[in-house]
């Protein structure tokens, strides 16, 4: 058996642009991906804070550095710039590996620099 537990997380990331034509995704600068152990192509479940929408898409790395959070394709639809949202990511783990499990957990200001590097408990 094994359990599913959180394993990465970007917490109020903004939003820095919405492409509706965009074939779909979630852009992420690849230097905060990387942070938080987020791979090209992994499945994400997004909470956005300023009107609670909830959903899941993929991971597209963006270019590291820029600080971009780009909703694209049908997500454009669920925010806009300067929203600030959550993204998860899960694992799953034998009941031995989530005894000793934490994620990896980043914490963004306004203009998506890391203001905190934690893990949680």
């Amino acid at each position: 058996m094994t359990i599913c537990l959180l394993k990465s997380k970007i917490h109020r990331a903004a939003v820095t642009a919405a492409s509706l034509d965009y074939e779909g995704s979630l852009t992420i600068a690849a230097d905060l991906a990387e942070k938080v152990g987020l791979r090209h192509y992994e499945r994400i479940l997004v909470g956005n804070m300023a009107n609670g929408e909830r959903f899941e898409t993929y991971v597209i790395l963006g270019a590291p550095g820029s600080g971009a959070i780009e909703l694209n394709g049908a997500t454009a639809h669920l925010g806009k710039p300067g929203d600030r949202l959550t993204i998860m990511s899960f694992g799953h783990y034998t009941a031995e590996e989530a005894r000793h499990h934490q994620p990896a957990v980043i914490v963004l200001d306004a203009t998506n620099v890391i203001v905190r590097d934690t893990k949680r408990h």
